[in-house]
């Protein structure tokens, strides 16, 4: 079992911090009043070349879009993880509390690594209130995808948060 993967998003140095503690450079990074963009390429990813997140701490997600190399393509539009996001002026950090959920835009969402969370906790690698609320936080995203028709676009306008994304 390993601890929560935690990254940091530095603005002002353009710069992303993977989990392993690898600093990349990031191609833009918008902020806006509800969250942050980012887009980068991902250099020695057999699966992708390149990746767009979206970081919306008042939502505790990070959505993410992956730009597949060919013969890796999976069937999403949309990955979420699922964790808190805090911002210290222009530097944000993520930390990933083990929930995922794979968005098929009008067909469905899946939930994931709910046992990863589970051993998480039996480890004391996360405190039940943190489990607590990633759970919390990943029904209220299924519940708000569901009710738009599994449409992240329309669900979040409800929270009045447009996404852009730039593409690859």
């Amino acid at each position: 079992m390993h601890p929560p993967k935690r990254e940091t998003f530095d603005v002002a140095a353009r710069t992303n911090t993977d989990p392993k503690g690898i600093v990349r450079d990031v191609d833009v990074y918008d902020v806006h009043p509800f969250g942050l963009y980012m887009a980068r390429p991902t250099p020695g990813r057999a699966q992708f070349h390149y990746l767009e997140s979206w970081l919306l701490p008042s939502l505790s997600l990070r959505i993410s879009v992956f730009h597949f190399n060919p013969g890796y393509e999976r069937d999403q539009d949309f990955y979420l993880d699922v964790g808190p996001i805090v911002v210290d002026g222009q530097v944000w950090r993520t930390e990933d509390h083990y929930l995922d959920l794979v968005v098929r835009t009008g067909s469905g969402v899946d939930l994931l690594d709910v046992d990863e969370l589970f051993e998480a906790v039996t480890a004391g690698l996360v405190t039940p209130e943190n489990a607590t609320a990633a759970v919390r936080t990943a029904a209220v995203a299924i519940d708000g995808l569901a009710a738009n028709a599994y449409d992240v676009d329309g669900w979040l306008a409800d929270h009045e948060m447009v996404l852009t994304w730039r593409g690859a």
